[in-house]
């Protein structure tokens, strides 16, 4: 699969075959479980000894937080080989109540990274493959690829890992295509992320493609995480994050992401930062990863995704409001991003 889009399988898939609601492939005995989650999309975490402590409070913070109409989008259960304490990378011992039952019940499957990146327990590697088998989504966070790499569930497919670890799953898994200094890889039912907050963006990717832009970008805001990065964005930024809150420029994203409508330059930018366009330019790519341009023109298109699937208005103002300017230039960074129309993409959220 091209790596330019990494939402291009999900959009794809769906686009051929009817949608169904996230949440219809559990297929363990639920009769003691309350309607309502029983009819929710069940995400299990798995927490491998010694765990990073980081990673698994990802998918809690960020699935827990996304609110539908009708109620929460996901019920999350968090489950270990041996319930009890469980030992992270740190000094922090965690108490797991669940076991590897809750896997059997899940539609999502989520394994965060891990310090025991061989000689995975037989027990998990059993419980991820049947998973896998009843159609469950299969998913890595940072070194958590190993253990999918153990089961045998990576072999053709590609993936990755936190960066300082590549080398390693390429030499002990050459049939896995490891893509390195990615965030996150989906090919078909699995996907896997980089370390650390490249498990954020993957897990805002997955609600955006189970709920929609509107669902995702909500979730960002309530948890105060950025809006999503593309999954071929680079890991690595080419100076680090200003240590102190007064060189952030996260006021200045806020105030452009009100305005995304309107002309937003370099000078516009450097001048809501008081600063120089060379020093909001430096700065920008340390916390994002982006140009400032780059990342405007993300955001926009985000928006006009979000305006395709939850209004009515027309192609072209869509592209006046989301600051794409013409229907003919949507048209050409919708179909870059995710290779569809937006009349397809369109109608595509309106079957959902």
């Amino acid at each position: 699969m091209p790596g330019r889009s990494e939402e291009l399988q999900f959009l794809r898939a769906a686009h051929d075959q009817p949608p169904t609601k996230p949440g219809s492939t559990a297929t363990a005995e639920m009769d003691d479980e309350p309607e309502d989650l029983a009819t929710m999309h069940r995400v299990a975490v798995l927490a491998l000894p010694p765990a990073t402590a980081f990673d698994l409070s990802i998918p809690e913070l960020v699935f827990g937080a996304a609110e539908l109409d009708d109620g929460p989008g996901y019920d999350v259960r968090v489950g270990t080989p041996d319930p009890g304490l469980v030992d992270t990378l740190g000094s922090l011992q965690i108490s797991i109540p669940h076991g590897l039952d809750v896997v059997d019940a899940a539609d999502t499957v989520i394994v965060t990274g891990t310090g025991a990146r061989a000689d995975a327990d037989a027990r998990v590697l059993a419980a991820l493959n049947r998973a896998a088998s009843a159609g469950a989504r299969i998913v890595s966070i940072c070194t958590g690829a190993f253990v999918l790499a153990q089961a045998g569930l990576l072999d053709g497919r590609r993936a990755t890992t936190f960066w300082p670890f590549s080398a390693e799953l390429s030499d002990r898994f050459p049939l896995v295509n490891v893509v390195g200094d990615v965030l996150f890889v989906e090919d078909g039912p699995v996907s896997t992320s980089a370390g650390l907050a490249a498990g954020v963006d993957l897990c805002l990717h997955l609600i955006r493609s189970d709920y929609g832009a509107a669902v995702a970008n909500n979730v960002a805001r309530l948890t105060l995480l950025a809006p999503t990065r593309i999954g071929d964005q680079t890991q690595r930024v080419a100076a680090p994050v200003p240590s102190s809150r007064a060189f952030s420029l996260a006021e200045t994203r806020a105030w452009a992401l009100e305005r995304l409508d309107e002309p937003l330059t370099l000078g516009a930018l450097a001048e809501h930062a008081h600063t120089s366009v060379r020093t909001l330019t430096r700065r920008f790519q340390a916390e994002t990863g982006l140009t400032p341009l780059q990342w405007v023109l993300q955001q926009r298109v985000d928006r006009a995704r979000e305006l395709l699937e939850t209004t009515d208005l027309p192609v072209d103002r869509v592209a006046e409001r989301s600051g794409l300017g013409s229907s003919d230039s949507l048209r050409q960074h919708l179909l870059r991003r995710v290779q569809l129309t937006p009349t397809a993409y369109r109608e595509l959220w309106q079957r959902q």
